[in-house]
């Protein structure tokens, strides 16, 4: 069955499609279709690493000796040995001096914009500083940060001098942040007094008490200084906060000359933390072929260009704020946003965007979500004529949102589902500016990402639901977990359902068209009478139901066997009685099959996401068993498992 497409390309003129011309020409090849080009990418991955590394202009000072160095494991593997680089000066040296680079919209309406020249003269101001406080290669510099100026100028500093940055979002909890932080002593926290959210000003100065005290106290500790950034107004009173000074009070850079350490490819720049609630958060370790596999989405599949104005609404405790800085390096000009996204209402985000003419505009599937279950038109009141790529990721974007875009939204738009993770701070499948956009599929396998799906028996498959899997190394997997010398928690993570082959841990197919969906997390897909069903699937139908406002779904181990249980928070006025649970049910079993409907719904007035807003069926069937959630600091409203425990419908 053929589908009719939501969008279609005209311009075919784009960077990928240059990019692939250029390769056709230099090797002497032919790429009549995106697949044909894309298993070139697969299969001759040195060569095409290596020229997307001369094309994209990535800076080196030395060249490298090889492209990739085979390890006898995937995880050993080395990428671009030999090769030194500076990771700030690749995004310093993007823009032109006069050039904004960043302009930031605050939720009380202030606007902060820096050009390419006064971004340089801040970070070499903050890196002469933490040149005084003996910050080198290898140390750690961490953000308690809102997604701002002041978050770039840290990162930037902090990498510039070959040291490691790591962040976390302000309104972390203190056990969230010290469960981060607390692993990779830190030795130096840049951070600020307070920030916006509704409306209100919050202090985390009691916070910042805690935290800076436990990493000062921490055994091992290398704590030298805590640096306040007076974001909403000044600091009165530092109260015990561990050995403060205010950003303000820095000497300040009267030009922008930076000195750039050069480090290797194999050398840290990113820590990154899983947000899962099994436990304590995995350090994930990333060096500079992050920034390469950025370089490669964001001029590739997003066609973003020098000039181009990109924003992302994310906060510095997710991947998405380390992807949107790369832009950068790309000469384009970052957007960012901190605050609640509906403060004072739903127009907050597009009045920006039509006021600076915003060419890509990146958010959430949640956020999507909620814009169509309050049916918001923004067409009818936004034009937005520049906006040619809308970018959604954080969990699948179901058939209905790719509809609503459409209708509501903007007609002419590409519109990119994304998928990847913090592991690779990248994606393993997005779109792509030269293909159709059809409903409910992400366009396309990532170039030089090796996407598979794999069957039950460990066998690729096209158009049937497995294991996404990539068996090929990549220039933006981890290097490795910190205080993981053996290498036992990588391996553990990626490589024990199959040897030697990644597997992602998402449940997803390959599409006819050659596109991917994503059905979930495979630890969360349900199994009953042993046939595995993706909570998407169950997710696509729901959403489209006006009297539920939300849902989440699990598997429960019931008589030998997975029964599923549908949770639903409902419209205000709605009662859960039989009529509309049997509207539920058969609405699932019409649009899905038999074995999706599920053998109990209930009504929870919230479900629980993680800050970064994605639902935790995990956590909702562990408080389901009676299992304790080790790590709820990973949650936004941990206080919503309390509506699953000890529901008397789910006793055994």
């Amino acid at each position: 069955m053929s589908l009719n497409p939501l969008w279609t390309p005209i311009n075919q003129q784009t960077n990928l499609y240059r990019f692939q011309k250029h390769l056709e020409e230099k090797l002497g090849k032919s790429f009549p279709d995106y697949v044909s080009f894309h298993k070139f990418s697969v299969e001759e991955n040195e060569v095409f690493w290596r020229e997307w590394l001369l094309e994209s202009g990535f800076r080196l000072s030395v060249k490298p000796t090889q492209i990739l160095e085979t390890g006898n494991h995937f995880a050993k593997s080395k990428w671009f040995p030999g090769a030194l680089y500076n990771f700030a000066e690749n995004l310093l040296e993007g823009g032109e001096p006069n050039q904004e680079a960043i302009v930031f919209y605050n939720e009380d309406g202030t606007i902060q914009r820096l050009t390419y020249r006064e971004l340089k003269i801040e970070v070499s101001k903050l890196q002469k500083h933490l040149i005084t406080l003996g910050v080198k290669k290898g140390d750690r510099v961490v953000g308690i940060v809102p997604n701002a100026p002041i978050s770039t100028i840290g990162m930037l500093a902090t990498t510039s001098l070959g040291a490691i940055w790591s962040s976390a979002s302000p309104d972390f909890g203190v056990k969230g942040i010290l469960d981060r932080f607390e692993q990779i002593l830190p030795k130096v926290i840049l951070t600020v007094e307070s920030y916006f959210f509704k409306g209100k000003k919050i202090s985390i100065v009691d916070k910042l008490e805690e935290v800076s005290q436990a990493l000062a106290s921490s055994k091992n500790s290398e704590f030298i200084q805590t640096i306040v950034y007076e974001f909403i107004e000044p600091i009165k009173d530092f109260g015990k906060i561990k050995n403060p000074i205010r950003y303000q009070e820095i000497n300040p850079a009267y030009n922008s000359n930076i000195e750039y350490t050069a480090i290797s490819f194999s050398d840290p720049v990113y820590i990154m933390f899983s947000s899962g609630t099994t436990g304590l958060p995995k350090c994930i370790v990333q060096g500079g072929g992050v920034l390469l596999n950025h370089t490669k989405e964001l001029s590739l599949h997003c066609n973003l260009s020098r000039g181009d104005k990109f924003f992302y609404y994310t906060t510095c405790g997710w991947m998405m704020w380390n992807w949107s800085q790369s832009v950068l390096s790309l000469g384009a000009t970052l957007y960012q946003f901190d605050g609640n996204p509906f403060y004072t209402n739903w127009e907050t985000l597009w009045s920006m965007a039509e006021k600076e003419n915003i060419q890509v505009f990146g958010t959430s599937a949640k956020y999507l979500s909620v814009l169509e279950e309050e049916n918001i038109s923004i067409i009818s009141k936004y034009s937005l004529p520049n906006l040619k790529v809308i970018l959604s990721t954080g969990s699948p974007l179901p058939v209905s949102g790719f509809q609503y875009v459409y209708e509501k939204i903007k007609k002419d738009i590409q519109l990119s589902s994304i998928s990847g993770g913090t592991d690779l701070n990248g994606c393993f499948a997005l779109g792509n500016p030269n293909l159709p956009v059809f409903a409910g599929q992400i366009q396309c396998k990532g170039l030089g990402m090796d996407v598979q799906v794999f069957d039950d028996m460990g066998k690729s498959v096209v158009g049937e639901k497995g294991e996404l899997v990539c068996p090929t190394p990549f220039p933006s997997m981890p290097l490795y977990f910190w205080n993981d010398e053996s290498g036992a928690k990588y391996k553990s993570a990626y490589f024990e359902t199959y040897d030697n082959i990644w597997c992602h841990g998402d449940f997803a197919s390959i599409t006819a068209e050659n596109g991917v969906i994503i059905y979930g997390r495979s630890d969360a897909t349900l199994n009953p009478g042993g046939v595995r069903i993706g909570t998407a699937d169950i997710y696509s139908v729901v959403t489209k139901i006006p009297e539920i406002k939300d849902s989440v779904i699990i598997g429960q181990d019931y008589k030998d066997d997975v029964r599923v249980i549908l949770f639903v928070v409902l419209a205000d006025g709605i009662q859960l009685d039989e009529k509309l649970i049997n509207k539920i049910k058969n609405q699932i079993k019409l649009e899905t099959s038999p074995r999706h409907v599920p053998s109990l719904i209930l009504d929870v007035p919230e479900i629980p996401y993680t800050v970064n807003g994605k639902k935790v069926e995990i956590a909702v069937k562990q408080t389901v068993a009676g299992l304790e959630v080790k790590n709820k600091n990973a949650l936004a409203n941990p206080t919503a498992l309390d509506f699953f425990k000890n529901r008397k419908e789910l006793m055994l």
